[in-house]
């Protein structure tokens, strides 16, 4: 009896070595990035309607502004991080590009927006791009929903990520062009020139 056990168990032992243990992962069962999957629910289907429709034209702005930044931020904008926080605004226009700038990886493009041929604000191209009004100019995400202050950086990583993704590429040069644009922007000072996040940029015919 006991010769057959050892027999039966010596089997059972060479059947094991011989086979490859693999683990199976239910794909259902990974967790999805939270981030990732707010940005594609809602920045076409929330955030670009909504800054559409909020938008002020920016010449109409800056002259709001020169009448008093917390006055205009008080009719068309958003204010984050209490007094001391800048206003952020949701802006569009029709605009003539009269430098551009593709060397940089924070490319930009100088705009003239009031017809004097002189650059009154500025559009960022990316890949690497300043600040969160895209993020901060709407209701759409309120902090108070993300695990911690990193969680929220990301999502405002990523909404500029986003848009980035759907602006003219390299190949597409904009200087001397017309264009339309819909976008964001922080005001902290009167004087300050715009530096737009924009989610759309169109060269006009």
């Amino acid at each position: 009896m006991k010769i057959r056990t050892l027999f039966v168990a010596s089997l059972l032992a060479a059947s094991v070595s011989g086979c490859k243990l693999v683990k199976t992962v239910d794909a259902s069962s990974a967790a999805a990035d939270p981030i990732a999957e707010t940005v594609e629910t809602t920045f076409d289907a929330k955030l670009v309607p909504a800054l559409k429709e909020k938008a002020v034209d920016i010449v109409a702005l800056q002259d709001a502004i020169k009448a008093g930044l917390d006055k205009a931020g008080e009719s068309h904008g958003v204010r984050v991080g209490g007094a001391g926080g800048g206003w952020n605004f949701p802006v569009k226009g029709s605009a003539t590009v009269v430098d551009e700038n593709r060397a940089s990886k924070a490319a930009t493009a100088d705009i003239d927006v009031d017809g004097d041929g002189k650059a009154d604000a500025t559009l960022q191209l990316g890949p690497v791009v300043k600040g969160t009004a895209l993020r901060d100019t709407t209701n759409l995400y309120d902090f108070s929903t993300f695990r911690d202050q990193i969680e929220y950086a990301r999502l405002g990583r990523a909404l500029n990520d986003k848009a980035i993704s759907k602006l003219p590429s390299a190949d597409t040069p904009l200087k001397g062009k017309k264009v339309n644009f819909l976008g964001a922007v922080v005001i902290r000072s009167a004087g300050e020139k715009p530096l737009i996040m924009p989610v759309s940029i169109e060269v006009a015919p």
